[in-house]
């Protein structure tokens, strides 16, 4: 991969929207939306990276920073060839990858990170994770469905994906309610705003 890729991330906890939020952004013009659960989901889970993937996601864990690299670097080449994702007009949207500074930095070569969007949930833990718990039956996630692989996705989010945020300059952060009180459409004019705005954004305080 030789063109930077002029990219978004979507940072937040599990059960935040990131995926809600990735897919309709990934609708409009001139922005593709990339989720890593999708592309583990995807493999074959008798293959040899699939067996990899279910080991580490049905307790919780990351699974190997070098794989996960990998697979993303091999689908967006073949997004490349295929024409579905141009580096010279795209904005990548990024949905779960960097999901920790080892990650941050392998995938600095070929990422121009432009904004940082950060999905806040004010919602309690427990409500979250009742609410996972029902899209993993309605959805058929069954990484999803065991409340102690959830729960324990939520120490390693805070162990490992939040520090990501420290990685990066902190200008380029951006926070928003990831349900702000009401409908999801409401979040979406909000991160459209931000995407709309990217020069008059105030960052994110730490």
């Amino acid at each position: 991969m030789e063109d930077k890729y002029k990219s978004i991330l979507l940072v937040g906890p599990p059960g935040s929207g990131k995926g809600t939020h990735g897919k309709w952004l990934g609708n409009l013009l001139g922005f593709v939306h990339v989720a890593s659960g999708d592309l583990f989901r995807a493999l074959d889970k008798n293959s040899e990276l699939g067996k990899i993937f279910v080991e580490y996601s049905s307790k919780g864990l990351l699974v190997p920073d070098d794989f996960t690299v990998r697979l993303w670097e091999d689908h967006m080449k073949r997004m490349v060839a295929a024409k579905k994702f141009n580096p010279a007009t795209d904005t990548l949207v990024l949905d779960g990858i960097p999901r920790n500074v080892a990650q941050a930095k392998m995938m600095d070569p070929h990422l121009d990170v432009q904004k940082i969007i950060v999905i806040r949930v004010e919602h309690g833990l427990e409500e979250i994770v009742q609410r996972m718990k029902l899209r993993a039956e309605k959805e058929g996630r069954h990484d999803d469905a065991n409340e102690a692989t959830i729960r324990n996705r939520f120490v390693v989010y805070e162990k490992e994906t939040k520090p990501v945020l420290d990685y990066y300059p902190a200008k380029l952060c951006v926070e928003v309610n990831g349900l702000q009180g009401g409908p999801v459409p409401v979040a979406h004019d909000v991160i459209c705003a931000v995407l709309g705005r990217i020069s008059e954004m105030k960052p994110l305080p730490r």
